[in-house]
């Protein structure tokens, strides 16, 4: 028995494990199950900054000459756009097929769900990009801005690799690839104890769909989100995978522990070690496109967030009175591609996000109180299609450049 067969054993073994303590409704359990699942979560996020920036840094600074960065960069972007805007336009048909309703106005009159999404929305969509621009050296780590923390290791990385050979930048280097190689190991034993955590989340999740959830008034909202990321990640993905010479099959087979993991965390910043392990020892990607794609492409490659953000303004926007035609929907599939690429990997990102959206352009954001219930099981979705698409965008990258690897 492979290494790898052993491993997903133990994951679907988990994964029946947390679902049999969830559905056994005990408040013993599920406080044991709380405090595990908060401590993987800050797991992960404590791991998730240093990878995120060294992995970056250290990629930047030792991949070479600027020519050969400049083609993975580009590489990159074409992937990302060309995967986000398949999501999006997905999402803007199956919401003319599927065809959504309008909300009756008696289930957001108000309430706690009400005031939450309302408070959201007083925050300017503008604000939530200008304070990913750091005004301090630590701002970034201490608070876990993914964006911020891009834009410190991008600025650091070139600056390291425009610098003159000497014994300076020699030293500076040793420093960094001593403090990856740390991470990394840090990192290792995560994933070797991560059966436990997904114990956890799953007794988790099975607890909360357990609970008695009204979803009638927007099971055709919910259709449409879920479908459109279903397809986008079984058949759109595959279909450029194919296109690439890869075989989707057993990509997917490779990243099955980063998917679960994206599941749970809901967050693809949290999720980030693992994918990378997966991209890495897995699916056989050299570590120079990996440590400098995946970590890109944890904020900007978020193709399950541009299909949320389209079906759900369009959702919203309906139940304010604004006519969606074939001009609206261009423009919103493009701002929802825009938005989306300044998402933050983090949980509830996608929703803060077109909160912010909406509330600039005076729409009934109560509206989006309907959808807080269910949101879990959508951003779970989401997140499992973007680190998936992350994991392609790398594997295709990889695949196209292989000839860096040799130089």
């Amino acid at each position: 028995m492979t290494k790898q067969v052993k491993q997903l054993i133990f994951w679907i073994g988990a994964l029946v494990i947390g679902a049999v303590l969830g559905s056994l409704n005990m408040d013993a359990i599920h406080s044991v199950c709380d405090f595990v699942a908060t401590v993987f979560t800050r797991l992960f996020k404590f791991i998730a900054v240093p990878a995120i920036a060294v992995s970056v840094l250290t990629t930047l600074a030792t991949l070479g000459s600027n020519k050969e960065t400049a083609r993975i960069f580009r590489r990159t972007i074409f992937y990302t756009l060309l995967t986000t805007f398949a999501a999006s336009t997905i999402a803007a048909i199956l919401f003319f097929v599927i065809k959504p309703e309008i909300v009756s106005t008696s289930l957001y009159a108000g309430g706690e769900a009400v005031d939450k999404v309302k408070d959201m929305g007083s925050h300017s969509f503008l604000s939530y990009f200008t304070s990913a621009i750091p005004d301090n050296i630590l701002y970034p780590f201490v608070s876990g801005n993914v964006l911020s923390i891009l834009i410190v290791s991008f600025v650091f990385g070139f600056a390291i690799s425009s610098m003159a050979e000497s014994e300076k930048k020699t030293s500076i280097l040793n420093v960094v690839l001593g403090f990856q190689e740390l991470v990394f190991k840090v990192i290792g034993w995560i994933i070797q104890i991560l059966p436990i955590g997904i114990i956890a989340f799953t007794a988790q999740l099975v607890k909360d769909m357990s609970a008695d959830i009204a979803m009638e008034s927007i099971g055709k909202y919910t259709a449409v989100v879920l479908s459109g990321n279903l397809i986008q990640f079984f058949v759109v993905l595959s279909v450029f995978l194919l296109a690439r010479g890869l075989n989707p099959v057993k990509h997917f087979k490779n990243m099955i522990p980063a998917i679960l993991t994206a599941l749970f965390t809901k967050s693809s910043a949290a999720t980030l070690p693992v994918t990378m392990d997966c991209a890495e020892n897995r699916a056989k990607c050299d570590k120079k496109f990996t440590r400098f794609i995946l970590p890109m492409c944890t904020t900007i490659n978020m193709n399950g967030c541009a299909a949320f953000i389209l079906v759900t303004s369009l959702f919203v926007m309906k139940n304010g009175g604004v006519d969606l035609n074939i001009i609206t929907v261009i423009f919103w599939i493009l701002i929802s591609i825009i938005s989306a690429v300044g998402n933050a990997g983090v949980p509830m990102g996608c929703f803060f996000l077109t909160v912010s959206l909406m509330a600039g352009k005076g729409m009934p954001i109560a509206v989006m109180s309907v959808i807080l219930p269910i949101y879990a099981v959508i951003d779970m979705i989401e997140t499992a299609v973007n680190i998936y698409s992350d994991s392609c965008v790398c594997a295709m990258t990889n695949k196209d450049l292989k000839d860096l690897v040799s130089e």
